[in-house]
């Protein structure tokens, strides 16, 4: 049998100690076969030479509008408060349709170098940026769809009901390119409300639910049970994701069990946002300083569904990042103290196979008949890629190379 691709000589994720590498064929962008030492020939042969492959990575929650403005807007000198929304705020008015393609589209490729496939990001609008930053990054789902599939989640950053004018501004996304609704009701004098008409938007325009929700330093006032309750109410389990929730990470057990279980019960999926979580978090200690990142796999064991994601990229919110969603799922192990192989295991899932779930992506994973979104790391076992943060040797979208990386070579003399 012939083939457009052969990738050869990789290790399946799932693959047990000591099973033979296998080669997976691709024909019209999916995968046709795998098996150990496949016959045929292709118009293209890589190797992989022992190393993991694994469908592409899944970037949950990111924002590529507000992305790599650092040098418009410094971080806080003091610790507290961080003031980050505010720093963005005051140079949104600088935001143009352009200015926001840029930004983002360097963002965005340093994701694709780091092997994401697929991507939610996160857009604002309310009245000082307008539709600007949907524009800018809009016009970038059909510039990179060689090497990604890139779903915009419009949000209100700076309130909704306290914000006149963006509720309208919303809708307008909804109805030119925006795919999912999002909220972030801690700015909003009227949480709950904001929370309602999200889900009634969600349900006007039948779009999935990814919400900022619950950032704070106790497990009091959880707007995530709310959630929960209206997810149930709407029938919108599985539609439905929250982000940070990091009032979790100072919860007691009995109060972390009681929220795991209506999460999971009412089909409410998790997001962490590690890096911006510890960033911001804890800022009202000077000893001590708590993590302020909530245990995802705690949840997990529970029956949430979770991911891991990047969130902000060099702005105010955090000001570090390169777009490698293994480096956050490295520090989400070290920073909740998972190091089994389990619990790696489960981290590692929570970019690639849950992230994907999270997103409701039916064909994701190496498998046959699916797109072949492959990704080969410089490891051999899912759990070594994490621990090690394995660097993307090769990565291909529908079977077309869209990343290659030579391995580092010592020059021993």
């Amino acid at each position: 049998m012939d083939f457009d691709l052969i990738l050869r000589e990789v290790r399946l994720p799932d693959a047990k100690p000591g099973a033979p590498a296998v080669d997976i064929g691709v024909t019209g962008g999916r995968i046709a076969a795998i098996a150990p030492a496949l016959p045929g020939a292709a118009r293209e042969e890589a190797r992989g030479e022992g190393r993991l492959v694994c469908a592409g990575f899944v970037e949950t929650h990111i924002h590529l509008d507000k992305s790599c403005i650092l040098a418009r807007c410094a971080c806080e000198a003091q610790r507290h408060p961080h003031r980050a929304m505010e720093r963005v705020s005051d140079v949104k008015h600088t935001f143009t349709v352009e200015d926001v393609t840029a930004r983002a589209a360097g963002t965005l490729e340093n994701c694709i170098r780091h092997g994401a496939t697929r991507m939610r990001t996160h857009v604002e609008v309310d009245p000082k940026v307008g539709l600007r930053g949907l524009e800018g990054v809009k016009a970038l789902i059909e510039r990179y769809s060689w090497a990604i599939d890139l779903e915009i989640c419009v949000m209100p950053q700076e309130g909704l009901t306290n914000n006149p004018g963006t509720d309208e501004l919303m809708v307008a996304a909804l109805k030119n390119g925006a795919t999912v609704v999002g909220a972030a009701p801690n700015y909003d004098s009227d949480r709950a409300a904001q929370i309602r008409r999200v889900f009634e938007m969600a349900r006007e325009f039948d779009v999935d639910i990814d919400m900022h929700l619950d950032s704070g330093i106790t497990a009091d006032d959880l707007d995530t049970l709310l959630v929960c309750e209206l997810t149930e109410q709407y029938g919108w389990g599985g539609r439905v994701a929250v982000g940070h929730v990091t009032k979790l990470a100072a919860a007691d057990p009995a109060r972390l069990q009681h929220a795991a279980k209506r999460m999971a019960d009412a089909g409410v999926a998790l997001t962490v946002l590690t890096a911006t979580d510890l960033y911001l978090g804890g800022r009202h200690m000077d000893r001590d300083v708590p993590r302020n990142v909530v245990d995802a796999n705690a949840l997990a064991e529970r029956g949430v569904l979770c991911s891991v994601a990047s969130n902000n990229i060099l702005n105010p919110f955090t000001p570090f990042g390169d777009g490698q969603l293994l480096r956050q799922a490295n520090m989400q192990a070290i920073v909740t103290h998972r190091g089994s192989d389990a619990e790696v295991r489960a981290i590692f899932d929570m970019t690639t196979q849950d992230a994907a779930r999270l997103m409701r992506l039916p064909d994701y994973g190496v498998a046959v008949g699916n797109p072949a979104d492959l990704v080969v790391l410089d490891a051999e076992t899912p759990e070594m890629a994490l621990r090690t943060v394995a660097p993307v040797l090769v990565a291909f979208k529908r079977g077309r190379r869209t990343v290659t990386r030579d391995r580092a070579r010592l020059h021993a003399p």
